[in-house]
């Protein structure tokens, strides 16, 4: 399966609705009738705030999930009298770290960071799900951490495999020892699911381990920045936008992210829309 970049997306996130379906999420809430009750309610209920790292479970195309997501974040921002907030977020390829933290510097334009980041191309959904949740960050003060593998090497992985890479490959991701592919519960969901998009045209088996590679390759590099921001602002809360698939038990982001952590005191907790 030789698929571009914005297509291994648009396939991986077809994969994410439907393995959501199979795997209930690790350490998870599932607040379904948030709507119905106030957003502080909701927290409240749900206990964000005792934790260090919130995961913002969403379908990418879903406007009312984004707009939940901002709400959350401007309550714990409130609420929280001590703990900066940090948001993490997929839609954001880590060699662009710079270009955010200028847009947040008020240094350059909403449009500038869009055509920098070259987010639509590399990420494809709906600029205005996120605009949003961005302004809010840079009018508040509120850093955000671009999580994503660059695309060159999830597209080279998912080409010619996780033993391709070269040194010159690993700035953006960790190493190839904490890459870890040996999850089998996680590999024969994922099979199973990859084997039935080939049936219906969308590919073929044989490059199968490369495609799991790449789907490791994005949970592993998310987790390290996410373990790497925690450790050097350890009084932070972090939250996380990403989609439902990268927050399943012992599969993906949460189960890595703790892996990185020594310290006891830490928690985490997968709020699912």
């Amino acid at each position: 399966m030789n698929l571009k970049f914005p297509a291994l997306v648009y396939f991986l996130s077809a994969v994410a609705i439907v393995f959501f379906a199979i795997a209930y999420p690790y350490k998870s809430i599932a607040l379904a009738e948030v709507s119905q009750i106030s957003v502080r309610e909701a927290i409240a209920f749900s206990q964000l705030e005792q934790n260090d790292v919130i995961y913002l479970g969403e379908n990418h195309d879903n406007r009312e999930h984004h707009d939940r997501q901002l709400k959350i974040i401007q309550q714990l921002d409130r609420d929280s009298n001590t703990k900066p907030i940090a948001i993490g977020m997929e839609m954001f390829q880590r060699p662009f770290q710079p270009i955010l933290d200028r847009y947040l510097a008020n240094q350059i334009t909403e449009a500038e960071l869009k055509e920098q980041t070259e987010f639509d191309r590399r990420w494809g959904f709906d600029w205005e799900f996120y605009a949003p949740i961005l302004r809010y960050a840079r009018t508040h003060g509120i850093s955000v951490i671009a999580l994503n593998t660059p695309e060159e090497i999830t597209q080279k992985v998912a080409t010619t495999g996780i033993n391709s890479l070269q040194s010159s490959d690993f700035r953006y991701i960790p190493p190839f020892t904490e890459i870890k592919l040996d999850n089998q519960e996680y590999r024969q969901t994922t099979k199973e699911i990859y084997l039935q998009h080939v049936e219906d045209g969308q590919g073929n088996s044989t490059d199968f381990d490369n495609f799991f590679a790449a789907q490791i390759l994005w949970d592993e590099t998310m987790a390290d920045a996410i373990a790497f921001y925690y450790q050097n602002n350890p009084q932070s809360q972090i939250v996380v936008l990403v989609g439902k698939a990268h927050v399943m038990e012992d599969y993906a982001i949460p189960d890595r992210v703790s892996r990185r952590i020594s310290d006891r005191t830490f928690s985490s907790i997968v709020y699912l829309q």
